[in-house]
């Protein structure tokens, strides 16, 4: 079983998480910011990935160094987990519809971050805690610390709740189908180069 054990203590925030990549979709979150544990069961629950995480952050000022420093530590659980990538798919893709919301994710495990976030969130705020510029802030420090391409671009979609939604679940189902040991090659590291870290 692909595993890994993650703190990220800071000024900020206090981060314990476990991984465990080949799971069923069972996970705790305890971050004080209720609409990212949502998003972040989610993300779980469709990439079949088994997380336990606990954050102790600095929410009385905003939800922003929580949601950063969660992703941080999650890009680095994934990270840790995979090890040098070997027999992974490393490529993902899935089209997610959430009612009126359409959303694209994408993702390469390539040993490059890069995200592109393209959408179009009609309100500034999901409930009380959460502003949605912290959807993209999310996805980029995913990115640069599994090292990885994430494009997140959506295609319709009204409702802001809705259209995050789309982005943790198909964003899940990505990773989850990148993650995957290919099963016709299942010892080979994807890459022409011989390596991806």
């Amino acid at each position: 079983m692909r595993k890994s054990s993650v703190t990220r203590n800071t000024t900020e925030t206090k981060i314990q998480l476990t991984l465990e990549i080949d799971g069923t979709g069972q996970q705790s979150f305890k971050t004080g910011v209720g609409f990212l544990d949502h998003m972040l069961e989610l993300f779980c629950r469709h990439g079949r990935f088994d997380i336990d995480l606990v954050c102790d952050g600095d929410v009385y000022v905003d939800a922003h160094h929580t949601t950063e420093d969660i992703a941080i530590a999650l890009g680095r659980a994934f990270s840790e987990a995979l090890g040098e990538r070997r027999g992974i798919k490393r490529y993902g893709s899935f089209l997610l519809p959430m009612d009126e919301a359409l959303v694209m994710a994408a993702i390469d495990i390539s040993g490059r971050g890069m995200a592109v976030i393209e959408l179009d969130i009609p309100s500034e705020k999901i409930g009380t805690q959460f502003d949605t510029e912290l959807v993209e802030e999310f996805f980029i420090a995913f990115a640069r610390e599994l090292g990885a391409s994430i494009h997140l671009h959506q295609i319709a979609g009204k409702n802001s709740h809705h259209i995050v939604e789309a982005c943790f679940k198909g964003f899940g189902r990505a990773l989850g189908q990148a993650a995957s040991i290919d099963e016709v090659a299942p010892d080979e590291i994807p890459s022409t180069k011989g390596t991806i870290i």
